[in-house]
């Protein structure tokens, strides 16, 4: 081979990923040439290499890029079988004209030059350089005295792991059960979108939902229980951080980040979530939410005991759950209650008691401590621990700071309570109304501030825009700064207001910021009792210390649940 070709990218996977439950190497090839090819010459990869498990199709279509993609992985094996190794490869359609080929691999080093040997051997291939069978003689005869290089292997952990993914609700699930785990008398570590806290303190700031997390964790000495909030991106980017857990936790799946990394739909996006389950331990649990289909489905790929949460107890599936040997855990009369075939309902603690849920209010934290709740129980936890943590973790800014943390600015009653959220996607700002509205006083006005990174779709800034306006008395936007990810300062505001108009609402001001959005909605003409549902990313510090300022306080669980029951 005169020329060597590199992939487009050549990515390692040091832990389970989307296409193995090992480390794996990732390569994604230009598959321009081939697609392009006329259907005799395909097949005649597809003999020589002899795979032939999908029509050739038409240049550009489905069919013929599923069928590039199989002579890819046939690549792979006949390189592999070249070199009396029998590899495993699995590969499919990318991207732009891309093909992704992914196979398992132990030693690094032997591990890239094989792929940028297979790289450059497709792309003689497909140009028409070589033929099939010379192809693999090439990268054979490149790959020939290549050092083997590091062991790559997966943390095994020793201790009990409880790994949450999902869309939303990740964060709050992971700090609820790191409380529950040190209300049982255990040093929890945990990793997060918000950064790494051992036993309640915080060691490392920022996005620490990858694998580096997990390994941060797993090598304090002192840590007993690890959770782990696993994102989309850290599986993509770099596999998850241990080869197996005892409990998984998914919350949901719905639209974000759609469009990056090669994940275009919500099924695409459920499937790389579905990773964290498929390496749950059969002697363990995967918990997954009973609502939600994409959730639901990961049954089929778990290997653990299955346990359903879900807030009505009718739901056909939690029953089916407990019939076939799983648990579930819902809500009966008020109560949550633990749900196993032969044993008598196990009633946890009243909702109405668990600060988290805002009195209720909030149906999405309700799911979360169903979860979370579940998740405690199934790796030990006592239930007289668990319920002693469900009652003293808040849903205020000391224990989930940044969600659904909620104020009061002026007298009780006739007051303007000022709810701080993250909300950055369609379900989180959906939640933050529903939130709003039950907060409300009879009289009162909703009022929302929207904001978001720009890093979310046009579509979907629209949709939550349409959404707010539909929703909301009165809305406003918060310009950004510091989140922008490439778009020009107000590049925003026209989706938002785009949104806005399919609701009907033409009048929707917009500010420099979070504060000064803040502080316009503060300082008009809002009713006695209304609600400023406000989305906060950049700004969070400042609008609690202007709200202090003016003489606000953050509500307490008694107030919450009193102007809750008055709304």
């Amino acid at each position: 081979m005169s020329v060597r070709t590199p992939p487009l990218e050549l990515r390692v996977l040091t832990g389970p990923n989307l296409y193995f439950l090992r480390p794996a190497v990732k390569l994604t090839l230009d598959a321009t040439d081939a697609l392009a090819a006329d259907a005799a010459t395909v097949l005649g990869w597809q003999q020589a290499l002899a795979r032939r498990a999908h029509p050739v199709g038409l240049p550009g279509s489905e069919s013929r890029a599923d069928a590039v993609a199989e002579v890819a992985a046939a690549l792979v094996r006949r390189v592999g079988a070249s070199l009396r190794r029998r590899l495993a490869a699995v590969a499919r359609p990318g991207d732009d004209g891309t093909v992704i080929a992914a196979y398992p691999f132990r030693h690094r080093g032997r591990a890239e030059e094989f792929g940028l040997a297979v790289a450059s051997a497709f792309a003689e291939l497909t140009a028409g350089r070589l033929t099939p069978l010379a192809a693999v003689a090439a990268a054979r005869d490149q790959l020939a005295g290549v050092q083997a290089g590091p062991l790559v292997r997966a943390l095994r952990p020793e201790i009990p792991v409880v790994a949450v993914t999902g869309t939303n609700g990740k964060t709050t699930t992971t700090r609820l059960i790191s409380h529950l785990v040190a209300a049982d008398g255990r040093v929890p570590g945990w990793s997060s979108t918000d950064g790494i806290v051992i036993d309640g303190v915080v060691v490392e700031t920022g996005d620490w939902s990858g694998p580096g997390g997990a390994g941060r964790v797993l090598a304090d000495p002192s840590v007993q229980v690890a959770i782990t909030e696993t994102a989309r991106g850290g599986i993509l980017l770099r596999g998850v951080g241990v080869a197996y857990n005892d409990v998984s936790v998914v919350t949901n799946i719905s639209a974000d980040h759609l469009g990056t990394l090669g994940v275009h739909t919500v099924e695409q996006l459920a499937e790389v979530k579905s990773v964290v389950t498929r390496i749950t331990k059969p002697s363990g649990w995967a918990v997954l939410n009973a609502e939600d289909d994409l959730v639901y489905a990961m049954r089929q790929v778990t290997r653990a005991r299955l346990w359903l949460y879900g807030a009505n107890p009718d739901d056909p599936r939690i029953a089916e759950a407990v019939a076939a040997g799983g648990r579930g855990i819902t809500v009966i009369d008020g109560d949550i209650v633990v749900l196993e075939r032969g044993h008598d309902p196990m009633h946890v603690l009243p909702v109405s008691s668990v600060p988290l849920t805002l009195g209720g209010a909030s149906r999405v934290n309700v799911a979360n401590v169903l979860a979370a709740t579940a998740a405690a129980l199934g790796i030990g936890c006592s239930l007289e621990a668990v319920q002693a943590g469900l009652t003293s973790f808040a849903g205020d800014a000391e224990h989930n700071a940044g969600r659904l943390n909620s104020y009061l600015v002026g007298d009780g009653a006739s007051g303007t309570v000022v709810i701080l959220d993250l909300a950055h996607n369609e379900a989180s700002l959906q939640s933050l109304l529903e939130v709003g509205a039950a907060f409300r006083r009879p009289g009162g006005q909703l009022a929302v501030v929207v904001c978001t990174a720009g890093d979310r779709s046009d579509e979907a800034i629209h949709a939550m825009g349409q959404m707010a306006a539909s929703q909301a008395d009165r809305m406003v936007i918060a310009g950004k700064s510091k989140y922008l990810r490439g778009r020009a300062v107000g590049e925003m505001d026209a989706l938002w207001r785009g949104g806005a108009v399919e609701a009907g609402l033409l009048d929707v001001p917009g500010y420099p910021d979070e504060l000064e959005a803040l502080g316009a909605l503060l300082d008009g003409e809002l009713a006695p009792g209304s609600v400023i549902a406000m989305c906060t990313l950049e700004q969070r510090a400042e609008c609690v210390a202007e709200i202090l300022a003016r003489g606000g306080h953050e509500l307490t669980p008694t107030e919450i649940s009193a102007r809750v029951a008055v709304g």
